[in-house]
């Protein structure tokens, strides 16, 4: 892959043989993030994990405590009075029944995170061919199959995110901003850190966490120590 005049300006500045401190690697990725926009701050994290068998799946959230800066649209599949208590928790879009052709015939997409009841999860499961494959099917892991509407919304809306490994058993989340400051984004990451070590399979044998590199969305990446991890 190509990669412009910036980018190589921006990779000069990382070493690629060294695993940098988070401390060293954040002041790093913010300084390589030379786009005109707020880039993403995100964090790659290769595993030892074999996603294949189910003892070593690795699903879960935690609320960043500085937040993703980004503004998060959540969607909650509801009935009766919780559908009031979404609507009061601040939820944008709010539903049931009547949202599945919605989605499924006119391609609405415009959520980032999907939130239902329990007793509505038989609905919701005739979406499972599109929200799926989009990593937007709600969870009871990553705490959106939940009778507290309005706790799952108020974390969403402060920061919450999820992590999962993807088919290459690695973990990929955003941890801000490009513009936070370096004291933020190093709480983002000891408390992605902290859950991710906390989601360690017992069943797994072996190096739990191989590589972990920084980047920012247009950035190049850089590599951080496993060395606490280990």
């Amino acid at each position: 892959m190509k990669h412009g005049k910036k980018y190589g300006e921006a990779a000069k500045l990382v070493d690629r043989a060294t695993q940098y401190d988070p401390a060293e690697a954040i002041g790093l990725v913010k300084k390589t993030a030379t786009a005109k926009f707020d880039e993403t701050v995100e964090v790659h994290i290769r595993t030892g994990c074999d996603g294949r068998h189910a003892e070593q799946q690795i699903r879960g959230a935690v609320v960043l405590p500085n937040g993703t800066g980004k503004t998060v649209k959540v969607l909650v599949f509801a009935k009766g009075a919780k559908l009031d208590e979404a609507q009061a928790a601040g939820a944008d879009f709010v539903g049931g029944d009547e949202l599945i052709p919605k989605i499924q015939n006119e391609g609405w997409l415009d959520f980032d995170v999907v939130v239902a009841t329990p007793d509505m999860m038989g609905v919701v499961g005739r979406l499972g061919k599109v929200l799926g494959p989009k990593g937007l099917m709600p969870n009871p892991k990553a705490g959106t199959v939940t009778m507290d509407v309005t706790k799952a919304i108020n974390d969403i809306k402060a920061g919450k995110i999820e992590y999962r490994l993807d088919k290459s058993n690695i973990i990929h989340v955003p941890v801000g901003k490009a513009s936070f400051s370096e004291e933020a984004l190093a709480e983002n990451y000891k408390a992605l850190m902290d859950a991710i070590m906390k989601a360690k399979p017992s069943a797994l044998k072996g190096q739990y966490l191989k590589s972990i590199t920084l980047a920012t969305t247009m950035g190049p990446g850089v590599k951080v120590s496993t060395a606490k991890y280990c």
